[in-house]
């Protein structure tokens, strides 16, 4: 198998890797760079659980080959909390128990995340809409849009 020398910024770090011609983004996050907060839920796009921000665009990295993040801005999960400081996300979440399994949180929190960053004051359903992308078996959706209502108060400073 051909294995490709990519560059690239992951949550602001320049990362090199190595990986093969049909290794997709997750699997190269996951297998070459070992960060695995990002999961894989379905493996075909329709879940949301390996969502990730490329180039500040929200994509499934099961969707994305490894070697077209060549020169690439790339944020995952692990990049949103800042040392200690958890992200007001990551803590609303904590604190409205919008999480069971884990599975599908790294991706409904870096949808929420884009979401706010395009829309800071969005309505009960513009959240709905905004992670419609994401999937999540265990919790049901209220306390999820709960936690981003309030993340995105606190964001506000509202």
């Amino acid at each position: 198998m051909a294995r490709h020398h990519v560059r690239a910024t992951v949550n602001g770090d320049a990362v090199e890797f190595l990986c093969e011609t049909g290794q997709t983004l997750l699997e190269a996050l996951r297998d070459e760079l070992r960060l695995t907060g990002t999961k894989e839920g379905c493996g075909t796009g329709d879940c949301g659980a390996c969502s990730v921000m490329l180039d500040g665009r929200l994509v499934c990295s099961c969707l994305v080959l490894g070697v077209e993040a060549e020169g690439r801005s790339i944020e995952t999960i692990e990049g949103m909390a800042v040392g200690e400081a958890l992200h007001p996300l990551q803590q609303k979440f904590l604190e409205h128990a919008a999480l069971q399994c884990g599975i599908c949180t790294p991706g409904i929190l870096i949808a929420a995340r884009a979401l706010l960053e395009r829309n800071p004051d969005p309505t009960e359903a513009e959240v709905r809409d905004g992670l419609a992308g994401n999937l999540c078996r265990c919790t049901g959706y209220h306390k999820i849009v709960e936690a981003v209502l309030a993340a995105a108060r606190e964001m506000r400073g509202a």
